[in-house]
C-alpha cells in the first residue's frame, strides 16, 4: 500500500511563463474578501474568497477577478480564470513579470496564512 502524503500540494505553480492558484469562491456573500487558505481531503491547498455578487452570467467570476486585481495590484487583463468557470473550485492563470510577481504573492499568502 502506498504511503499517503500530509504535505499539502504549493498554493502557487509555475507553468508555461505564468503563475497558477487555486481557489474556492462563495458568491452571494455579505462582502468580497480573501477569507484565508486551506487544504482538501486530497491534501489541495487552496485559496478562499468570497464575492458579493451573484453566480449568473458571470457576475461572480468577474468579481473575484476584480477582488484579486485590487489585492495583488495588478490589471484585472493579467488574470484569468483556466478552470472551474462554472464551480466553486477555480484556477487562476496570472502573466506578467513572472519572478517579481512570484515573490509579491508569496509574501501576501505569507500575510494571508497569519
Amino acid at each position: 500500500m502506498a504511503a499517503v502524503s500530509t504535505k499539502p500540494k504549493p498554493l502557487l505553480r509555475i507553468e508555461h511563463d505564468t503563475i497558477r492558484l487555486d481557489l474556492k469562491l462563495t458568491p452571494k456573500a455579505k462582502k468580497s474578501s480573501i477569507t484565508g487558505q486551506a487544504v482538501d481531503a486530497a491534501g489541495k491547498a487552496y485559496v478562499k474568497a468570497s464575492v458579493t455578487a451573484i453566480p449568473e452570467h458571470g457576475k461572480a467570476n468577474a468579481a473575484l477577478i476584480k477582488l484579486l486585481a485590487t489585492e495583488w495590484r495588478l490589471a484585472k487583463s493579467q488574470i484569468t480564470i483556466i478552470r472551474g468557470q462554472t464551480s466553486a473550485r477555480k484556477t487562476v492563470e496570472i502573466t506578467g513579470e513572472v519572478n517579481k510577481m512570484r515573490s509579491s504573492l508569496i509574501a501576501w499568502l505569507n500575510r494571508l496564512a497569519k
